[in-house]
């Protein structure tokens, strides 16, 4: 009975690091990729591949020389100054290609 209390207590007491763990490790694999809700503006134009995303979608839009101004912002934060040509259906199908992107280092 007491190494069963005491099997159980070690339990309790490794839960929240567990659970930390595991939910440090779908967030760890989610912001390896770039996305419209969190990667900025300059790191899209800093690699080239994602940034050919972005100009497949919306055309023009990174070669803009207001981009300047934007480049510490999201593409999900510049929505609401151009919501025509970034639709939530636009953000989605640019996240759905980064997706297929190899990971950031």
């Amino acid at each position: 009975m007491r190494m069963t209390l005491i099997a159980f207590a070690a339990a309790l007491a490794l839960t929240p690091a567990i659970a930390s763990a595991q939910a440090a490790a779908p967030a760890a694999a989610a912001a390896a990729h770039y996305s419209t809700d969190n990667t900025t503006i300059g790191e899209i134009m800093a690699d080239p591949a994602a940034k050919a995303v972005v100009d497949k979608h919306v055309p023009g839009m990174l070669a803009n020389d207001q981009i300047e101004m934007a480049k510490n912002m999201t593409l999900k934060q510049i929505q609401q100054y151009s919501p025509d040509n970034l639709s939530d259906k636009t953000l989605a199908d640019i996240d759905a290609e980064f997706a297929k992107l190899p990971a950031q280092k």
